[in-house]
């Protein structure tokens, strides 16, 4: 494996006094790059989010190198460590546990302290569980995307993030561990339900899964299967063809949220006093949402 990462990225110039970002595979061990392998065959030492981890990798791929441990707790008193080997004319890797670094994972403080003091970047891309999912999310409405990555722990903080995606004609990309994905999908029906989503759990793993749902059907889809909460998800919210108008988007978040709580008669009477639209519409609307959240 070494000699035909050699082979293929040997022929360029890999400087040294630099600082080599390395992707990783995100599950798969077949995904890795030939140009990481033979980057990581030619760097002084690797930082890593954690060297237990990385070490595991390192002897997959039949490397040994001294190991740096950068992660999100030391990021910044680390990244001195690596600037003083940079300053003698050493290659240095940094790779995180999964995917590409100082994206979701720690090593953006790291990168821009190389850059501050004067030293070269590269980049060694490789797999991506975002550009994964995307692809295979068959999103034909999304014109671009953007890019979440974990929700904040606070329930008040990841329901003004949702609100964001809600009021957003854009594609959403986010991540979310096992123990939250319940929870996460009850406040999308919240407040996506009328959204359509493509759930990836598992990505290029053994039980990797993958399914595109409208948000209303997702509470009940992870009820039928006690193995569909268990892996890493990355869910991808579909875009929306059209432009709503902005109050139009704040009524019906409004009107979602009493639902919440609320009878629905007194839902809509409330929304209809605040908001000012017509009442009948609102009735509408709340039926259509309360037989969503029934599906």
């Amino acid at each position: 494996m070494r000699e035909a990462a050699a082979a293929a990225a040997g022929h360029q110039h890999f400087p040294g006094a630099a600082l080599y970002l390395v992707a990783t595979p995100i599950g798969n061990l077949a995904d890795v790059s030939l140009r990481a392998i033979h980057v990581l065959s030619l760097v002084d030492a690797v930082a890593c989010e954690d060297t237990r981890h990385s070490a595991v990798l390192m002897k997959q791929l039949g490397l040994e190198k001294p190991m740096l441990a950068v992660h999100q707790h030391n990021e910044s008193a680390a990244a001195q460590a690596v600037l003083e080997r940079l300053s003698r004319g050493e290659r240095v890797a940094y790779v995180s546990d999964a995917g590409t670094p100082a994206i979701s994972d720690p090593g953006a403080i790291l990168v821009a302290a190389a850059h501050a003091a004067g030293y070269v970047t590269v980049p060694i891309p490789g797999a991506s569980s975002v550009a994964a999912a995307l692809s295979v999310a068959g999103d034909t409405r999304g014109g671009g995307f953007r890019f979440i990555g974990f929700l904040p722990v606070r329930a008040s903080d990841r329901q003004a993030v949702l609100l964001e995606l809600a009021e957003s004609t854009s594609t959403g990309v986010l991540f979310e561990a096992p123990h939250r994905i319940e929870s996460l999908a009850a406040q999308m029906v919240d407040l996506l339900a009328e959204r359509t989503l493509t759930i990836c759990r598992e990505l290029t793993k053994q039980f990797e899964t993958i399914t595109t749902m409208p948000v209303a059907h997702l509470p009940g889809w992870l009820s039928e299967d006690a193995n569909r909460v268990r892996g890493e998800f990355v869910v991808v919210i579909h875009g929306v063809a059209e432009q709503r108008d902005p109050q139009d988007l704040a009524t019906e978040r409004m009107l979602k949220l009493l639902l919440r709580d609320l009878p629905l008669k007194q839902a809509v009477a409330l929304t209809a006093e605040i908001s000012g639209s017509a009442r009948n519409a609102l009735y509408e609307k709340a039926l259509a949402l309360k037989h969503g959240s029934a599906d």
